[in-house]
């Protein structure tokens, strides 16, 4: 087959929703090209964000319980926004609960043989595991869709809950998580009673915390060379106890923070002569954020259109699944540090295979 249609399913971190998208993809002149069909995204509501944002903290049952909980809601939401648009499989993210590569340990909720039962198509689903078992970080795992499908660019950066980044090095290609990113943001606003900060609106505000940017900027994860991965629990261990400011006003510190992404990414990029740099996620929508990039980046900040943005990481999910079911590598060694490169996804099929 030379064209395949597959729906990406991603949650991230910040619990913004259910990204879906449904990607064409075609194999011309030896090259990938695809387009997104059909997109969405499907917000959580207070009880879902509680489950997700609570799943850490459940006996084992209860994880179980909810693993399958969480994949029949995924099967049902594609199945009430699809409908009649045709798809060979899907290929679903999940939603991460544990992420220690250090202890051989990734887990991301969402079960793939609940989703397939209940949509009654081909599921990949855990993508991570192979990798992690192979001694790789697991994650980054979207660098190879910036291979195949974003190669133009010299710098592929997401916006997410966590600020990672895609390039070559002597024309292997290395990714990594830079910092935390919408994950801390959301945090702070959150204390401030917001949902997030619309635009960097009240970071923007704010005057620039020196001493806590000087403690941030010294965090250790930072000195580490790649392959390195950021999560949940390195947030909460690293960053956290290091905002205990109660006495500064929440503007100073979200300004002090913004400042603290954007010379981390500038520390990352700007080792290179002047090229271009692609962002994604929902980061770039904030317009103070991507101005103190700017401001401290020497490249071209390439901001594509509102799908893209929005729906890259549910792209290369759709298109690191339609790999998985080619038999070919979706995880990259010179990206994680695992052993060697990989096949990652377990495939479910609801259906007997004709």
């Amino acid at each position: 087959m030379n064209t395949y249609h597959l729906i990406g399913i991603m949650s991230g971190t910040s619990l913004d929703g259910l990204d879906i998208a449904l990607c064409r993809f075609n194999f011309i002149k030896s090259c990938w090209k695809y387009e997104i069909l059909y997109a969405e995204t499907l917000p959580y509501d207070r009880q879902w964000k509680e489950k997700l944002s609570n799943a850490h903290i459940l006996t084992g049952i209860e994880l179980i319980g909810l693993h399958k909980e969480y994949g029949r809601y995924i099967g049902n939401v594609i199945k009430s926004v699809i409908k009649f648009k045709k798809a060979d499989a899907i290929a679903s993210h999940g939603h991460t609960v544990f992420h220690q590569p250090g202890n051989k340990l990734t887990f991301q909720l969402g079960d793939g043989a609940e989703i397939s039962a209940t949509t009654g198509l081909p599921v990949i689903s855990d993508f991570r595991s192979v990798d992690v078992a192979l001694g790789g970080q697991g994650a980054p795992l979207v660098p190879i869709g910036d291979e195949l499908l974003f190669g133009d660019y010299r710098y592929c950066l997401n916006l997410g809950g966590f600020a990672n980044i895609s390039y070559k090095v002597k024309q292997k290609r290395i990714a990594f998580d830079i910092c935390p990113a919408n994950v801390l943001l959301n945090y702070l606003a959150n204390k401030a009673g917001l949902e997030y900060d619309n635009d960097g609106q009240h970071g923007s505000k704010g005057n620039i915390n020196t001493k806590l940017l000087d403690s941030l900027n010294a965090v250790e994860y930072y000195k580490a060379l790649p392959p390195k991965s950021l999560g949940r629990e390195w947030f909460e261990a690293n960053i956290i106890p290091l905002l205990k400011c109660d006495s500064e006003p929440i503007e100073d510190i979200l300004r002090t923070v913004y400042e603290h992404i954007a010379i981390q990414i500038a520390k990352v990029t700007n080792k290179d002569s002047s090229k271009n740099l692609l962002v994604t996620g929902g980061g770039a929508f904030n317009k103070f954020l991507i101005s103190r990039i700017k401001a401290l980046s020497h490249h071209k900040i390439c901001l594509p259109d509102d799908i893209i943005i929005n729906y890259k990481e549910a792209l290369i999910f759709a298109f690191l699944g339609m790999l998985r079911l080619r038999n070919e590598i979706n995880c990259l060694r010179s990206v994680t540090g695992a052993k060697k490169d990989n096949i990652g996804g377990c495939i479910y099929h609801a259906k007997p295979v004709s």
